[in-house]
């Protein structure tokens, strides 16, 4: 890896040589996207207790996302190596960044989330803090993060970083390609053949749910629901 000066700051030769590098995902089934685009976080909260990242990880507005994590370990102010990830990125993408610092500086800010949409990613989750909120959410790009911050990441500066390995994220491990389903309730990562199964479970479980409001709303209590069979 190339030598750092005092201030942190170079020059890599290349992205290639500098920032570690690992092979890319397929996206998502159409199948799976489908079977999540009506499945809430909450619902799988109910049987499922691991794979939720942390809940001071916000959405900017109320909004959801599903897709295919695409991984960063971004330390510091090296603001290069989210850029590097985002040339790569692909339709179908949720661009999932670690600040390993856990620092106040932002790495995602409008440039971030305009370029990210560009290249057809569905939304970005970041365990740190963003910037430029007003004009994430005019953008259209949802973003999950730690709060806000002024102070930001510069593409002069070059730490070093990591694309597509294994990163704790809000406390989680996610792994590039895993299944990313994000909502106003939380965050929620796993593998995609776990996310299959609780899809499932989730759209029944949704199904039973809505049949269960109408008596709720009556003001009857739960315990004399008797489900239609």
């Amino acid at each position: 890896m190339t030598q750092m000066n005092p201030s942190h700051a170079c020059e890599p030769a290349s992205a290639q040589e500098f920032y570690r590098m690992a092979g890319r995902h397929p996206a998502l089934s159409a199948e799976l996207v489908s079977l999540l685009s009506s499945v809430e976080t909450a619902t799988i909260g109910h049987v499922e207790y691991l794979g939720f990242l942390d809940p001071s990880i916000r959405p900017l507005q109320a909004c959801r996302i599903v897709g295919s994590a695409f991984t960063v370990a971004a330390p510091g102010r090296d603001g290069s190596i989210i850029y590097q990830a985002i040339d790569l990125l692909q339709p179908g993408d949720v661009l999932c960044i670690s600040r390993l610092d856990r620092d106040d500086v932002a790495c995602v800010g409008g440039g971030v989330a305009t370029a990210a949409k560009a290249k057809g990613a569905v939304g970005i989750i970041l365990d740190g803090p963003c910037t430029d909120p007003v004009e994430i959410i005019e953008i259209g790009l949802p973003v999950w993060s730690r709060g806000v911050s002024a102070k930001t990441t510069n593409r002069k500066i070059h730490i070093g970083g990591a694309i597509n390995v294994p990163i704790a994220c809000g406390g989680v491990p996610i792994l590039a390609g895993d299944a990313v389903l994000a909502d106003a309730s939380g965050v929620f990562v796993c593998d995609r053949h776990l996310m299959q199964r609780l899809g499932k479970i989730a759209v029944e479980r949704q199904s039973r749910s809505a049949q269960l409001r109408p008596h709720l709303a009556a003001g009857r209590s739960i315990f004399d629901y008797k489900p239609e069979t």
